[in-house]
């Protein structure tokens, strides 16, 4: 699955605070930080854990 810095992405499962499953990607490499889009709190794990948790891909960044 295709995906790069400041996209949008849905994972298999929401944040804790319930107000969105939408994350946005900020940092990328060895590790990938991603930030939810409901209450604003980042969360850092390496790429094969993202890549498993991840559901889909919602909004590609423009160019």
């Amino acid at each position: 699955m295709e995906y790069g810095l400041n996209d949008i992405v849905e994972m298999k499962k929401e944040h804790p605070c319930h107000k969105s499953t939408e994350w946005k990607i900020i940092r990328m490499g060895a590790d990938i930080r991603i930030k939810c889009l409901g209450c604003g709190a980042s969360v850092l794990m390496p790429r094969q854990k993202f890549e498993k948790k991840l559901k889909k891909v919602i909004r590609l960044e423009e160019e």
